[in-house]
């Protein structure tokens, strides 16, 4: 798609996306690879006002050249660009979020357990695939990148590519081809979260609250007041 067409889409996806309850408040963002550069939401929009003109439009080395604050999360999005590159299937589009079952699914995760999910659904293992569970980072940490671009190599590399990580605590991060298909994947995804969720089968008491040291770290980075 040309880039008029992808700015136009990431305003449709996260609206849809926003209206739908798949993400909140100025949670989330979306990414588009682009033949020369990246698009991807600013930072702490809302994915359901988004306007065209105001994308971060960053070159291909990731540096900034026009719109508002690319969000931090880009070099989450840049690592999964070039990792998915090397399996055959290359994304060009990233969607993250905050969806309700997945984040409560992260919580109560079986932690002897690599994936988020077993195959619960035909069209979970169709639709979906395999999807790490990656251990807590704050958000944006450079750490979470290089977990997710080794997942992504490691599960290439036994023959089964992904589409989908999960962070813990925080979200999953989807891939696909268009913003439309990334979408559809993650709809699928949330919807097996849910359903897991509501059969209540091998999964743990909720996680311990966040340690001091991991809630002194936002405060260092984020300025959080807790």
């Amino acid at each position: 798609m040309t880039e008029t067409e992808a700015r136009a889409e990431i305003c449709r996806v996260g609206r849809s996306l926003f209206e739908r309850g798949y993400v909140h408040a100025t949670a989330g963002n979306i990414s588009v690879r682009l033949a020369d550069g990246y698009l991807i939401t600013p930072t702490d929009a809302c994915l359901g006002a988004l306007a065209p003109e105001r994308l971060a439009r960053l070159d291909a080395r990731g540096r900034q050249v026009s719109g508002e604050r690319a969000s931090k999360t880009i070099a989450l999005h840049r690592r999964i660009y070039e990792a998915s590159a090397a399996t055959g299937a290359p994304a060009r589009c990233v969607i993250h979020t905050h969806s309700t079952h997945l984040v409560a699914c992260s919580l109560r995760a079986d932690p002897a357990r690599e994936e988020l999910l077993p195959p619960l659904t035909p069209y979970f293992v169709m639709k979906v695939g395999r999807v790490p569970h990656i251990a807590y980072h704050r958000p944006g940490a450079p750490e979470a990148a290089e977990a997710v671009a080794e997942a992504i190599a490691r599960h290439a590399a036994a023959g089964h590519p992904i589409r989908a990580v999960m962070l813990a605590r925080l979200g999953p991060n989807v891939w696909h081809e268009s913003p439309a298909a990334a979408m559809a994947t993650l709809e699928e995804l949330e919807e097996t979260a849910r359903l897991w969720m509501l059969c209540g089968q091998g999964l743990q008491a909720p996680a311990a609250p966040l340690t001091e040291a991991q809630i002194d770290e936002l405060r260092r980075a984020f300025n959080a007041s807790w």
